[in-house]
């Protein structure tokens, strides 16, 4: 079943950029024979860690967000966890947040669509300022 993940990676940061881009393409090529897709790669640079991890303060954050079977990802995982510049990895599994988002937009956009239509018809029924009958004392 193919299910979309999002699975960042910190790397240490004295990490070479060309090192860098041959980690991502091996990931990259095992989605593939994963009978997976990575949906986008986002590099979010380097930043200062929260705590100290493995003697580092600082870390080389990646963004991958692919399509795949948990097979898949186990494999990744596994890749990751032996891999000794990464520092630290987490996986997360979004298509039902997706699936939660797209049915709270469809509700907003409904009622958006009524209260619009509610607006106009109050507004049609008032009559206009010029069209009131004069008043009889």
């Amino acid at each position: 079943m193919q299910r979309t993940y999002e699975l960042i990676f910190i790397v240490r940061p004295d990490m070479a950029e060309e090192d860098l881009d041959k980690l991502i393409s091996t990931l990259e090529s095992q989605v593939g024979t994963s009978h997976g897709a990575v949906k986008s790669v986002e590099r979010m640079g380097k930043r200062r860690l929260a705590y100290e991890v493995r003697g580092f303060q600082d870390g080389t954050y990646i963004l991958l967000t692919v399509d795949g079977g948990g097979e898949m990802i186990h494999e990744l995982e596994r890749r990751l966890r032996v891999t000794e510049p990464v520092i630290k990895f987490l996986t997360v599994r979004i298509d039902e947040e997706q699936k939660r988002l797209e049915k709270v937009k469809k509700i907003r956009e409904s009622r958006r669509k009524t209260s619009t239509a509610a607006t106009a018809a109050a507004a049609a029924s008032e009559p206009a300022a010029g069209d009131a009958a004069p008043a009889t004392a």
